[in-house]
């Protein structure tokens, strides 16, 4: 015999489901780590280019490769760009100032123009690569850099998987969804299928002919959380890239095996 529920006993199981669900969120909004990852990208190294070429002084470009990043996520480039060249140091490169990049980029679009339609944001390959040129040519001549690295943060759509354990997997890395709002929880008929954002970092390197040796790519963070007002639905995040435990791991992923990952997650179990 099935014992059905009461409109008040139905109503108090929502809330107590609820309630268990917002401790669990706020347990652990994050997972760093955790063994293998299915989602965990193969990184691309050119091994024949990297054999030629010397790559120890390196630079960090301040443009991205691809189009710009939002607003929201532009304002902590510097900040990320600032431990992509503290973990290069730690494994033996010498990073050079980002000024000495930056201010020859800026000249140069004196000349070639901003690749980047401030419009649409999209960008113009042929100016982009005339004006890299234009940088590598007087960087060659002038300094004695040996690589250039450009930094990318992409916002993407990711999904948060089935089961118990509400999280979502993306380029190497596990995350839970916050919760943002005054609400403690999300409605029963929360459609747990729909997708939200998360960003990843994808960092490329290139030697001093700007022959490209290495491109990878790791996950940082979701940039959306559960929206508590309406329990229906996502809405984003105000403290995007702020953990830096989070962002280290991004970086790791992303130039794994150019500087090889302790742990990396992306070895299936035997």
């Amino acid at each position: 015999m099935i014992n059905k529920l009461s409109p008040w006993g139905t109503t108090r199981l929502r809330m107590v489901c609820a309630g268990i669900f917002a401790a669990m969120l706020s347990a652990c909004t994050a997972s760093i780590g955790g063994g293998y990852n299915e989602t965990t990208r193969t990184n691309e190294l050119k091994t024949d280019v990297l054999a030629q070429s010397e790559l120890k002084k390196v630079v960090i470009a301040d443009v991205n490769l691809g189009a710009p990043s939002r607003n929201y996520v532009e304002r902590s480039e510097l900040m990320i760009d600032g431990r992509v060249a503290a973990y290069l140091r730690q494994n033996g490169y010498t990073v050079m100032p980002q000024r000495e990049f930056s201010q020859r980029w800026e000249n140069a679009k004196l000349i070639y123009g901003d690749p980047v339609d401030p419009t649409t944001g999209k960008v113009n390959r042929k100016t982009f690569i005339q004006l890299a040129t234009a940088v590598r040519d007087q960087m060659r001549d002038q300094t004695d850099v040996q690589g250039f690295i450009f930094t990318d943060l992409v916002e993407h759509e990711v999904y948060i998987t089935t089961g118990v354990n509400r999280v979502a997997r993306f380029d190497g890395v596990t995350r839970k969804p916050s919760l943002k709002g005054p609400g403690d929880g999300v409605t029963a008929d929360f459609d747990w299928g729909q997708p939200l954002a998360a960003i990843s970092i994808q960092i490329s390197v290139y030697n001093r002919d700007l022959e490209q040796v290495f491109a990878g790519l790791g996950g940082i963070d979701l940039s959306d959380a559960i929206d508590t007002r309406s329990g229906r639905g996502f809405v984003r995040r105000k403290d995007i890239l702020q953990n830096e435990d989070l962002i280290d791991e991004g970086i790791q992923l992303a130039l794994h095996p150019l500087i090889p990952m302790k742990n990396w997650p992306g070895n299936p179990p035997e």
